[in-house]
C-alpha cells in the first residue's frame, strides 16, 4: 500500500482505485490525498483536515502541541475503517491518514478525501469516515499545555 504523502501529482484513473490509509510520522499533506483519489467519473472531492488547536474544552489552560501514540494494531484498524467506508457504492476513490508522534498546534493530524460522482454521497462518507476514525483507531494523544503539565485524552 502506498501512503498518500507518496502520490507524486494528480493523476486521473478510469478504473477502480486503491484504498489509501496510513499511519505516518511525517507531516500530512491535503494536496497528496486529493491527488491519490483522482478520478476521471468524479464530479466531487470532499475533505476534512482535523488539525491541532490551542484549547480543550475540557482542559484548562493553554495547549501547545500533541503527542499521538498508536497500538501497534492501529494500521490494520484504519485499514479496516477506510475499506469499510470505501465499500459504499459510488466511492470511487478513498485516501485517509492519521499523524503519531508530536505535532505543533496547526498541523493536520487526519486527513480524508473522498472521491464520488456527486457530492453529497461524498460528504457523507467523508463525514462518517471522521467519526469512525475518532471512535475506533486505538490511537491516544498526550497535550502539552503550556505551564509544562500535561493531559491525555482516550482515543483520538
Amino acid at each position: 500500500m502506498t501512503a498518500p504523502t507518496d502520490v507524486r501529482g494528480p493523476t486521473p484513473h478510469a478504473g477502480p482505485q486503491p484504498v489509501h490509509a496510513a499511519l505516518s510520522a511525517q507531516p500530512l499533506d491535503l494536496a497528496a490525498h486529493v491527488a491519490a483519489v483522482q478520478h476521471t467519473r468524479a464530479g466531487a472531492v470532499a475533505t476534512f483536515v482535523g488539525q491541532v488547536r490551542d484549547h480543550d474544552p475540557s482542559v484548562t489552560g493553554e495547549v501547545t502541541a500533541l503527542e499521538y501514540s498508536a497500538h501497534p494494531d492501529a494500521p490494520a484498524v484504519l485499514e479496516r475503517l477506510a475499506s469499510t467506508a470505501a465499500a459504499h457504492d459510488g466511492v470511487l476513490g478513498l485516501a485517509v491518514s492519521h499523524r503519531v508522534g508530536r505535532l505543533e498546534v496547526g498541523e493536520p493530524a487526519i486527513v480524508v478525501a473522498v472521491a464520488t460522482a456527486h457530492r453529497e454521497l461524498a460528504f457523507t462518507v467523508c463525514r462518517d469516515l471522521v467519526e469512525c476514525v475518532k471512535a475506533e483507531l486505538p490511537v491516544w494523544k498526550r497535550e502539552l499545555l503550556a505551564d509544562g503539565s500535561h493531559v491525555w485524552v482516550g482515543s483520538a
